[in-house]
């Protein structure tokens, strides 16, 4: 796979796991990288890019803030000139039933896992544009494809992200511009890792593959789509699941 010496890669939710371990990955394959997440949190992934040799800042953002998503990518432009990858990665749930979840749920989970992907989206592709060049990659879920019972909010916002980046890579292909989406499975992070044994045994025979997924599985997916070896991929979804959904 070739360098991303010299690129510059924006990845929100960068503080754990997958958009840590994208953040980690993208920086030792030679990217700048701005780490976003709220608050302090994103401080530690990137002085761990930067114990390695690597190039990485942090930043503190809310995605479902907009105002603030320009200032930060406005702030990127003016320090490092250019942004080449995106990484929609911030995400949230809020689980229940349909007939239980409240519209507040609902609102939150949508707010986060879909319309901050476009803001975030429409904020870099300015500069993409002037460059003729970039790639916007948009983290699913295996959910999004097929469905889960309490998670109607999570599943819709990921199905939509789904139709976003193929309507969005149909209007920038021209400009060298990619937009893919890669739909982890069950990844092994804090959240599984909670789950009690029966849990995880049930999660497992789905998985034709026999193991949760990690971090670094989504991670080599999205570097791949990052490089130049990926120019001519754009509309697509990379599904990394162990063969949970086909």
């Amino acid at each position: 796979m070739s360098s991303l010496d010299g690129r510059v890669a924006l990845v929100t939710g960068a503080s754990r796991g997958i958009g840590r371990a994208v953040a980690l990955r993208l920086g030792a394959a030679g990217a700048t990288v701005v780490a976003a997440a709220r608050g302090d949190h994103a401080d530690k992934v990137a002085g761990e890019i930067q114990a390695v040799g690597g190039t990485a800042l942090s930043v503190s953002l809310d995605v479902t803030e907009r105002a603030r998503v320009d200032e930060v990518v406005a702030g990127v432009m003016s320090e490092l000139g250019r942004v080449d990858i995106l990484v929609n990665n911030a995400g949230i749930t809020r689980d229940q039933l349909a007939m239980r979840m409240s519209p507040e749920d609902w609102d939150a989970v949508m707010a986060t896992n879909l319309t901050a992907a476009f803001g975030c989206a429409r904020s870099v592709l300015r500069q993409m544009l002037k460059q003729r060049s970039g790639r916007i990659i948009n983290i699913g879920s295996v959910v999004g494809q097929m469905g889960n019972a309490g998670q109607s909010n999570y599943a819709a916002s990921k199905a939509g992200l789904e139709g976003f980046t193929r309507a969005l890579a149909r209007e920038v292909a021209s400009r060298k511009i990619t937009v893919n989406v890669v739909a982890p499975g069950m990844i092994d992070t804090d959240m599984t890792a909670a789950l009690g044994e029966a849990a995880r045994e049930s999660m497992l025979s789905q998985i034709p593959a026999g193991r949760l997924g990690t971090g670094d599985d989504v991670a080599h997916a999205v570097c791949f789509l990052a490089s130049d070896e990926a120019a001519y991929i754009t509309g697509q979804v990379l599904a990394v699941n162990g063969g949970m959904y086909m």
